[in-house]
């Protein structure tokens, strides 16, 4: 499991791919902007991105499985967040992958 940013190791390549699959579709990018504004229940998603739950229960298991996305029940609702702990090193890795001003690519030659 991931740590605070404070303790945090780097991510392996597998858990970033899982990440990336993740946010690879068109709609799981819509829940996650949705999300982005705060927690979610699945039938406000439904309504917004107007998609059956069945097709929304689908890309918010991927989101949950890759740790983007979390979930918690309350009665019979389900209300889903994002992870702020996993936003942050995605961000980490994308920081750490951007070239060096005045890098001339791979440092081979």
């Amino acid at each position: 499991m991931l740590l605070s940013m404070a303790t945090q190791t780097a991510p392996d390549t597998a858990q970033v791919a899982r990440w990336f699959h993740a946010l690879s579709d068109e709609t799981r990018l819509g829940i996650v902007g949705m999300l982005a504004g705060g927690e979610c229940c699945v039938c406000d998603l439904t309504d917004a991105l107007e998609a059956a739950q069945s097709r929304l229960s689908f890309h918010l298991k991927t989101l949950k499985t890759a740790g983007v996305v979390r979930d918690r029940k309350e009665g019979r609702w389900v209300y889903y967040s994002l992870n702020p702990d996993v936003l942050d090193a995605m961000a980490a890795f994308v920081e750490r992958a951007k070239p060096a001003e005045g890098s001339n690519g791979c440092g081979c030659g």
